[in-house]
């Protein structure tokens, strides 16, 4: 497919929390050159009151990466957007869509889509602090309001403060009743909500989230949006970014192979060693690399055993492969 935009935003990979850390993104790197990652939703309170380097370092290979936020105080989301900037980061955006109990207990996420004049605020105090990009991730709807009106006017006000990106996961939030995960599959999607928000703001970069696990439907929406956002599927079939950069981005470089990037990951655990990280943590992202092979159940097996997890990464990998062998012979 030759890109029919150069969008920052044509693919990207959710923010995912417990799950996109910086070494879920070192490795996601591995696959793809192009494609935008985001980090997990990091608050502002964690940023102003916790350890910085921890919720903020990364890997120089990440880029482009963004740094998404919640929160919902404009000043204290504005300090933290410098801190983004000083970092390194190459866009902030702010957390609209995210139902968990806790995050409205903090008055931010998929709640806010209910105060657009306060995300309004949020973002212009954002984007009068930094040069960085400010964007914004919300959902379509709250709770059991369904109209076009509802998310159009989100929108619309927003943009009146200077917000030119908007990632919208096609799917209600529902505040109360459902569970995150049930939050990411009961509501429907309705994809024509946001086909519907880019005829209506055509100067606006709007990017989908929501369902999408196909390239085929990477490549359909395309066609009408801006950008796709993948999430869950990225992360439990890695291996099918490894097509992405030659497919949407017209960057035909070779491809790694599997063990080229399981090795690149072991020399990773290596060095992470130095810095008092255990390689359970990083490889734990690595465990669907070889989904749908032949013997891919033993490999993640020998990778998951708590038994090994004194050893040092290259033993394991060493065990791993020697699992995964027999396997191949078979095949």
């Amino acid at each position: 497919m030759t890109p029919t935009s150069s969008s920052p935003w044509r693919l990207s990979v959710a923010p995912m929390l417990d799950w996109t850390d910086r070494h879920c993104r070192y490795f996601h790197r591995l696959l793809t050159r192009h494609t935008r990652l985001y980090t997990e939703m990091v608050t502002t309170g964690a940023l102003l009151h916790g350890d910085v380097a921890r919720h903020l370092d990364f890997n120089e290979e990440e880029h482009p990466v963004a740094l998404q936020l919640g929160g919902s105080e404009p000043e204290d989301l504005a300090a933290c957007a410098k801190l983004a900037q000083q970092w390194g980061y190459d866009e902030v955006n702010l957390n609209c869509g995210c139902p968990s109990e806790r995050v409205q207990r903090g008055a931010f996420g998929a709640c806010l889509m209910a105060e657009p004049r306060l995300v309004a605020d949020c973002v212009k105090a954002m984007r009068d602090a930094v040069d960085l990009p400010v964007t914004v991730k919300h959902r379509i709807g709250i709770d059991r309001i369904e109209s076009y009106e509802f998310v159009r006017d989100f929108v619309g006000t927003v943009a009146e403060a200077g917000c030119e990106v908007f990632i919208v996961h096609a799917r209600n939030a529902w505040l109360q009743g459902l569970s995150p995960k049930e939050n990411r599959e009961v509501p429907p999607l309705r994809y024509e909500l946001v086909h519907r928000l880019k005829r209506e703001f055509p100067q606006l970069t709007i990017a989908l989230n929501g369902g999408i696990t196909a390239d085929a439907q990477i490549e359909e929406q395309l066609q009408l949006l801006d950008g796709v956002m993948v999430g869950r599927e990225a992360y439990h079939n890695p291996y099918a970014m490894a097509g992405w950069d030659a497919r949407f981005f017209g960057d035909a470089h070779a491809v790694p192979d599997r063990d080229a990037v399981e090795e690149a990951m072991v020399r990773y655990c290596e060095r992470m060693a130095a810095q008092g990280i255990p390689w359970p943590h990083m490889m734990r992202h690595v465990l669907g690399l070889r989904n749908g092979l032949p013997g891919a159940r033993k490999w993640r097996q020998v990778w998951s055993d708590h038994r090994l997890k004194g050893e040092p990464p290259r033993k394991v990998h060493g065990l791993a492969l020697q699992a995964l062998r027999p396997a191949l012979h078979a095949a």
